[in-house]
């Protein structure tokens, strides 16, 4: 017997690639329900080779829903997660608002999914930023190798991890520098077009910005604690892939051939590093691809014990859906749901 599975959210960027990868990898769910605000409700959604209308979140009953896949913001999720939770499904949601609580286990299957049996508290599972998924990615077999002591990352973040409407306002502002068009901005403090800005999310007090504490915040969680990061988060105009440039301090020697040949061997990473013109990666080949992919691995000769290497990912995909869609894999796989409610 299947299971079945609400995605909210399901209007998104991030819900759509959830309906897409729920296809694409044949979770066993007998049945998908798309939901999102009033708002939506009788929009049309794609879910491999069938439509999907959506319906309203604050009408659905979750009772006899295992998994609920939520994509809707942090405030929503705030709002339903405890809600859904307390109704038997298990949430595991991809916005910031459970990531650093204590009863609720932040997750990439990678790098900590043995982790995932204290969802039980409380039925929910965090999904981590999407800059921090590839990053622990890649980090995980390193620092199990030779123990990572200090990270210095610079983050390359493409407009789709700000929503839909920054994908729009990139393109308009695009169109508007060949056409001498009206520059209109709305989702960025300043013109993404042809532009970078070192700036991703509020500020806070340190002047570090919340999505470079979330990195520091969140490795810390899933990785290790003792683990000293330092991050400046910086977004560009790409649509889809976010790039990372890092340096990693390590406790032991690591040499770059040795790094290299644990992360081939490594879940979920790919290596493309071949020293020429070209024999790397980038956000734009990355977008589409499941795995992290890491190139320009070479010694940081600045610090004893140092690597640096540069890190893509697909941030709808590895920085948010699949690894959501991965989680609920590990979920069925260990038979950690409890289906004594549909047995009733």
């Amino acid at each position: 017997m299947g299971y079945k599975v609400a995605v909210v959210g399901a209007t998104g960027n991030v819900g759509r690639e959830m309906l897409d990868i729920l296809a694409e990898r044949a979770f066993p769910a007998d049945e998908v329900v798309a939901l999102a605000s009033r708002r939506s409700v009788g929009q049309e959604v794609s879910f491999g080779d069938k439509v999907l209308k959506v319906k309203a979140l604050d009408t659905h009953d979750f009772s006899d829903t295992d998994i609920c896949l939520m994509s809707a913001g942090g405030e929503i999720s705030k709002e339903w997660s405890p809600r859904i939770g307390e109704q038997g499904c298990v949430v595991i949601d991809n916005s910031s608002a459970f990531r650093y609580d204590s009863d609720v286990p932040l997750i990439v299957p990678e790098v900590n999914a043995d982790a995932i049996v204290g969802f039980t508290k409380r039925n929910i599972i965090a999904n981590p930023n999407c800059s921090t998924a590839q990053l622990v990615v890649a980090l995980k077999p390193l620092h199990d190798a030779a123990t990572v002591k200090r990270v210095v990352v610079s983050t390359y973040q493409s407009v789709s991890g700000a929503g839909k409407e920054a994908m729009d306002e990139l393109f308009q502002q695009t169109r508007s520098v060949f056409t001498a068009g009206q520059m209109t901005m709305a989702k960025f403090p300043k013109r993404i077009a042809f532009n970078v800005i070192p700036h991703i999310d509020v500020f806070m007090e340190d002047g570090y910005t919340k999505e470079e504490w979330k990195m520091m915040a969140e490795t810390k969680k899933m990785l290790d604690p003792k683990i000293k990061l330092t991050a400046t988060a910086v977004r560009v105009p790409v649509f889809v892939g976010h790039a990372e440039s890092v340096n990693v301090e390590f406790e032991r020697p690591l040499s770059v051939a040795e790094a290299t040949e644990i992360l081939r061997a490594a879940p979920g990473i790919l290596v493309v590093d071949k020293r020429e013109a070209g024999g790397y990666m980038t956000p734009h080949e990355a977008a589409g691809e499941d795995a992290t992919y890491v190139s320009r691995i070479r010694e940081d000769a600045t610090v004893e014990n140092g690597l640096a290497f540069w890190c893509v990912s697909d941030n709808l995909r590895k920085g948010a859906a699949l690894n959501t869609v991965q989680i609920a894999e590990v979920l069925i796989n260990r038979k950690l749901l409890n289906r004594q409610k549909q047995a009733a």
